[in-house]
């Protein structure tokens, strides 16, 4: 079904992305394509679809790819139909009905006499009754743009499939209509996603990292398996090479220690003895050369091994490498923080969004989810609880707090800042340079990391530099509010973000699709919209 061989491709601006990988799926294989961000699984999809030119190599397939895309931007100002690529088909489809016979319109049908049946069958499989073939992609939300996306594979019927995040933007329901499509579908899927409990449904995992493609034959929870075992082989062997540094220094230590003393011994010998003074010059200087051969060889073994380690240890996951350090929040556990006594809301002079008003509390040291579908009202109840909105119905009281409010983008982080220059702006406790700089490798920034601009971090690279932000202040905050702070993560950087919030004892409110995720945080209780 696909064969790449020696895949190899650069980004225009000279940056390596992946050397001569290898990949061979079967037909009706389902597999998940996995790694850190910046690896090129993104790209790699791309490549298969033929939308960029590899460096080397070959990619070969007997089917038309299908791609459903992460970043919809693109295709904002097309209609469905010409997003789908069948607005012609349509077009040609209408004017024969209507008495058209020219040969052309013909032509452009190419004998699918039943595109609009399929295309109307496939946005009501998808909960797009509402949505018209001639809508403006612009005018949908994201989870309904993902769906339009997702209705052209029925639409379409290709044999090879290229999922990049489908689930990012879809609700509880969109997710479960996505997760029966892949249990039973017999086309060929690739995904890429961090959603474990899409990639638990997949046969295969490809692993894409800078050693080329690993695969492991199972779902995500046999891949974990496979690698906690490999991660445990790594940290005996990490044990192994620390105790053989220790012993090579010690050795290096206890040879030289004994050379000196025979040395001074010799000379003491020699002086007794009389010895020439032309010759003590001599044997002294072969006794410092024999000192120096001793530590040469030595020390070339001790740097052996520390290079060694020093390999060993940069493959650990980057969670076990981090430290977070999150005070407690001064405020009492069960302190009342938030209380809503029949609000609603609407916008403009539309209907309210609730259809019962709702009644709300919210007390210090909870973890709370609130949960709902696209247009529920997630994001406004938020609003309500941040101060930023108020409800036209109902009363609402908030107790004096340090809430600090994460999206999905990090847009708290300032795009025009570096990395130091982001941390300094939190630094209200006034930690010294050396300080700061220790918390950034902490956090996994370099020193080569440290003047780069915050617009050109990744979506995981802004989520540690926000983690450190947060633990850098005098005191951490009382209230955490997350909106789907694992869309733009990969799966390394969600399990990150998840041992940094159970690090962190404060009060949580979370918003996610993320059902794994949910569960990982220890959630106590939900509201459910």
């Amino acid at each position: 079904m696909l064969t790449i061989q020696q895949l190899s491709y650069t980004h225009p601006n000279k940056d390596v992305v992946f050397n001569n990988i290898n990949l061979v799926l079967q037909s009706g294989e389902k597999t998940a394509l996995v790694g850190n961000n910046g690896t090129g699984k993104s790209t790699l999809l791309k490549l298969i679809a033929g939308e960029l030119q590899p460096v080397n190599g070959t990619i070969t397939t007997d089917a038309i790819p299908y791609s459903i895309p992460q970043l919809f931007g693109p295709y904002n100002q097309l209609t469905v139909a010409e997003a789908l690529g069948i607005d012609k088909r349509l077009r040609a489809f209408h004017e024969i009905v209507n008495g058209n016979t020219n040969e052309e319109i013909y032509e452009q049908l190419n004998d699918d006499w039943t595109i609009e049946e399929r295309c109307n069958e496939a946005l009501n499989y998808w909960q797009l009754n509402d949505v018209l073939l001639t809508s403006k992609l612009e005018t949908l939300s994201g989870g309904q743009k993902t769906k339009v996306f997702l209705a052209g594979i029925q639409i379409h019927q290709p044999e090879l499939i290229l999922l990049d995040e489908p689930s990012n933007h879809l609700d509880a329901e969109g997710r479960k209509l996505l997760y029966d499509f892949i249990l039973h579908t017999r086309m060929t899927v690739i995904v890429v996603s961090h959603d474990r409990e899409l990639l638990n449904l997949l046969n295969t995992i490809h692993e894409l990292s800078s050693r080329g493609i690993t695969a492991y034959g199972g779902n995500y929870t046999f891949y974990q398996q496979q690698r906690s075992f490999e991660k445990a082989s790594l940290e005996h062997d990490i044990q192994h090479t620390e105790k053989a540094l220790k012993k090579a220094r010690e050795k290096e230590r206890e040879t030289i220690e004994r050379q000196q003393k025979n040395d001074a011994r010799g000379k003491k010998k020699q002086e007794q003895s009389g010895v020439a003074r032309i010759m003590m010059n001599t044997l002294r200087n072969n006794a410092e050369n024999s000192t120096a051969k001793a530590k040469n060889i030595h020390g070339e073994k001790i740097n052996s091994i520390s290079q060694e380690l020093t390999e060993l240890r940069s493959s650990l996951p980057e969670i076990d490498q981090m430290k977070f350090g999150f005070d407690a929040s001064p405020l009492h556990k069960g302190k009342v923080l938030f209380t809503a006594d029949g609000i609603n809301f609407k916008h403009g002079n539309g209907t309210y969004l609730w259809q019962k008003n709702l009644d709300v509390q919210i007390y210090s040291g909870e973890r709370i989810v609130i949960k709902g579908g696209n247009g529920s009202g997630k994001t406004t109840l938020i609003r309500i609880i941040l101060g930023e909105l108020t409800p036209q119905t109902g009363t609402v009281t908030i107790a004096e707090n340090n809430t600090v409010y994460i999206d999905q983008d990090y847009s708290r982080l300032n795009n025009q800042l570096s990395v130091y220059e982001q941390v300094q702006a939190f630094n209200t406790s006034a930690l010294q340079e050396h300080e700061i700089k220790i918390r950034l490798n902490r956090f996994l920034f370099s020193k080569d990391d440290w003047n780069q601009s915050c617009d050109t971090l990744s979506g995981g690279e802004r989520m540690r530099l926000l983690l450190c932000c947060l633990t850098i202040g005098r005191q951490s905050p009382d209230i955490i509010v997350l909106d789907e702070p694992t869309n733009n993560l990969d799966l390394q950087n969600v399990e990150i973000l998840t041992a940094a919030i159970n690090a962190y004892k404060g009060t949580l409110i979370v918003v996610s699709h993320d059902a794994t995720f949910v569960e990982h945080i220890n959630t106590e209780r939900s509201i459910t919209l």
